[in-house]
């Protein structure tokens, strides 16, 4: 039972996918008629798809109850061109900044409570930190996460505390409200933020914001090594290095 119904979950999918090309296929609206002829499904089992995809905005219905692709679609493309453009911008700046340190360097971008990695730079040493492209932490256990919190002000700090109740992951994570306050606020203040054994054991970060051309906070970067070789000389290196990709971004800083 649980076979056919995965079988027909695929199906469902598979028919999702070749209407959205359908509709693709044509620069205005298209009627439900063709995109049944088009794709070969029946009619009734064409405007059932199309109306989950409405329902999840993928597909809009005009008032002639002709189909186009809809604004999520746009949204997450252009999220996904977004993330590209971040990664290629930041890549030399990063393996730059690792091959000065010998140390990993992480490129994350906030996700609501989470930070996800999305790129790295790791060096050519057989003892080095690794964080996998598509992990998440969360964000007070991480040196950007808690710049991010702190970027965002006390009632954002306050809410994610409400929100997660601060898990521990080592004997260092910060688990109380006021000295997360204090810690995010600090580091928004430095303009860097360190991990000191809070997210794993043995393993320290320094982190910085990376902000785009309207001021926005775009992602974070920071270098990750054992906790016995970081160095805190090294901070001035990731501010140059994230300064450099802000400006790549199109990030120009209000003077004094």
């Amino acid at each position: 039972m649980s076979e056919k119904k995965n079988a027909s979950s695929i199906q469902v999918i598979d028919r999702a996918a070749a209407l959205l090309d359908a509709i693709a296929r044509y620069q205005d609206p298209v009627s439900l008629k063709i995109l049944s002829a088009e794709t070969g499904l029946h009619a009734s089992t064409t405007h059932r798809i199309l109306g989950s995809l409405i329902e999840n905005r993928f597909v809009e219905k005009n008032s002639a109850g002709h189909y186009r692709l809809g604004m999520r679609l746009l949204q997450l493309g252009v999220r996904l061109h977004s993330n590209i453009d971040l990664r290629s911008v930041a890549l030399p700046a990063m393996e730059s900044l690792r091959d000065k340190l010998g140390e990993s360097v992480n490129l994350t971008v906030r996700e609501g409570d989470v930070v996800v990695y999305i790129e790295k730079a790791t060096p050519n040493r057989m003892m080095h930190v690794q964080q996998l492209v598509g992990s998440r932490a969360p964000l007070h256990v991480t040196a950007v996460g808690k710049l991010m919190l702190g970027a965002a002000g006390a009632d954002e700090i306050r809410g994610y505390a409400d929100r997660t109740n601060l898990p521990a992951y080592t004997r260092n994570t910060i688990t109380t409200l006021p000295r997360l306050v204090d810690e995010c606020q600090q580091a928004a203040e430095r303009g860097y933020a360190l991990d000191n054994e809070e997210a794993e054991i043995d393993v320290g970060c320094i982190g910085v914001l990376l902000h785009d051309s309207t001021g926005t906070v775009a992602a974070g970067l920071s270098v990750s090594a054992p906790i016995e070789r970081r160095r805190m000389a090294w901070i001035d290196e990731v501010i140059e290095a994230g300064n450099h990709i802000s400006s790549q971004l199109g990030y120009q800083p209000q003077s004094d």
